[in-house]
């Protein structure tokens, strides 16, 4: 796989994943200069125009050992210096160790190695989600399957256990053992 198909294959991925909710991939789009001065072209370029948000996704593909390697650090650096927020998506086996520390500890990195025509998340997509959905507040895909935590009916908020008939704060029962005590009344 080349890396324009592999950003074809993220663009896919994004736009399957997340039309539904507004919005608008594009590939290869034109964004100011690089650090070094260069034009700047974003690979993946996603945006929510109802809330006129955008997210610049770089990606890097990597089958065998090469140069990328020492691509990885610059790519990273530009992406930190652009004006917006976004990402590197990676995937493929011919990243050095060194370097796979380095993306996997990133903030701006997100592995992403989607399937021909898959628009659900796995295992394989899930970083890339989660970037684009606490960007977008998109909670429903972080939260997804999760029941909110509520409060059985009778329990006191103190501490979560049922409590009947106290009404000052210092006799309710401790989960440690020990009794309420307010420094401010003192």
């Amino acid at each position: 796989m080349t890396g324009a198909e592999y950003s074809t294959l993220v663009a896919m991925y994004v736009a399957g994943r997340f039309g539904e909710r507004g919005l608008k991939v594009y590939r290869e789009v034109r964004i100011g200069k690089s650090i070094i001065g260069k034009n700047r072209c974003i690979d993946v370029f996603c945006v929510a125009e109802q809330d006129n948000k955008a997210f610049a996704i770089e990606c890097k593909f990597q089958e065998s050992v090469g140069t990328v390697d020492e691509k990885i650090p610059y790519a990273i650096d530009d992406l930190r210096a652009l004006p917006m927020a976004g990402c590197i998506a990676y995937a493929g086996k011919g990243f050095s160790e060194g370097v796979l520390h380095m993306l996997r500890a990133s903030p701006h990195a997100a592995y992403c190695s989607p399937g021909t025509g898959q628009a659900h998340s796995t295992a394989d997509t899930r970083e890339l989600d989660h970037l684009l959905a606490m960007h977008f507040g998109w909670w429903d895909v972080l939260v997804a399957g999760r029941r909110p935590v509520e409060m059985p009916e009778g329990a006191d908020a103190r501490d979560g256990r049922e409590v009947k008939g106290i009404e000052d704060e210092a006799e309710a029962p401790s989960t440690l053992g020990f009794a309420f005590h307010d420094v401010r009344d003192e």
